[in-house]
């Protein structure tokens, strides 16, 4: 399995995560060097390193399909790090909830919930 970026930004269906650091994540049979968003969908690349760079639009594919994600898992890094307040509302409206922790707990958890096929998606940024 060789490191390579995700076909078009995108690898359909659901797929645990299978490892995560070195700057990026495994899952599918390949590899992938930055941050993603593991949503019902799919999964696919996302241009985020730091909560810091957390903006609205963001997130705007987990809005995509909120129907069918009642948790969003979101993964900050190496360091649990506070999500911006700002930021909390949309996921409200969308009847959301999430859960913030570091990257690697994130994942975990992310494996766990979809094997028990609940209704979960995550926003993992990756660490070194």
């Amino acid at each position: 399995m060789g490191v390579g970026r995700l076909h078009d930004g995108f690898v359909p269906g659901r797929h645990e995560i299978d490892a995560y650091g070195n700057g990026g994540f495994r899952f599918a049979d390949m590899s992938h060097r930055g941050s993603i968003l593991v949503l019902p969908s799919g999964i696919r690349a996302w241009p985020v390193t730091s909560v810091s760079e957390l903006t609205g639009a963001s997130f705007d594919p987990v809005f995509a399909e909120a129907e069918q994600i009642e948790l969003l898992l979101i993964g900050t890094g190496a360091d649990i790090a506070a999500f911006p307040e700002r930021l909390r509302a949309p996921f409200r409206e969308a009847q959301i909830r999430l859960d913030v922790m570091q990257t690697g707990a994130a994942a975990r958890t992310y494996n766990i919930l979809v094997a028990e096929n609940r209704r979960v998606g995550a926003a993992l940024i990756a660490v070194p």
